[in-house]
């Protein structure tokens, strides 16, 4: 299973009065790791849609553990839980680098559908797309 470690720092818009990131900007980090995971797939969101592929996020979800602050360097480490021919399940985790402490963990599931917002069946549709998912959820 590949497992994709993407670096971030909390910038100071992220924060709340508290000084501790506003929960709704894990969304935003989940969708960088996936986004960066796509690309090592050797492809990008642009090339999928322009293929005609979208994968609307369907289901979310995020346990948070402890805060991430202003300045901290943080590791998105985003994965591959479930890929069928119809969906796929990513999995995040959220780290704090300095002391490798897990800050929250979550998951994304998103379908794979046409431009018409059709579920496609990926395999059999778009092969080669699958093989590059496949191999990097094994």
């Amino acid at each position: 299973m590949y497992i994709n470690r993407t670096k971030l720092k909390v910038r100071y818009v992220e924060t709340d009065k508290m000084g501790i990131v506003h929960h709704s900007n894990y969304y935003a980090w989940f969708e960088v790791g996936r986004g960066e995971f796509i690309l090592e797939s050797s492809m990008s969101y642009r090339e999928l849609e322009e293929k005609g592929i979208m994968m609307p996020l369907v289901e979310t979800y995020c346990k948070y553990i402890e805060g991430a602050k202003y300045e901290d360097n943080i590791i998105i480490e985003t994965f591959i839980k479930e890929l069928t021919p119809a969906k796929v399940i990513f999995n995040y985790n959220v780290i704090r680098e300095d002391d490798n402490k897990l800050l929250a963990h979550g998951a994304t599931t998103q379908v794979f559908v046409n431009d018409n917002f059709r579920i496609i069946n990926i395999r059999r549709k778009y092969p080669d797309i699958w093989l590059k998912l496949e191999q990097l959820y094994k």
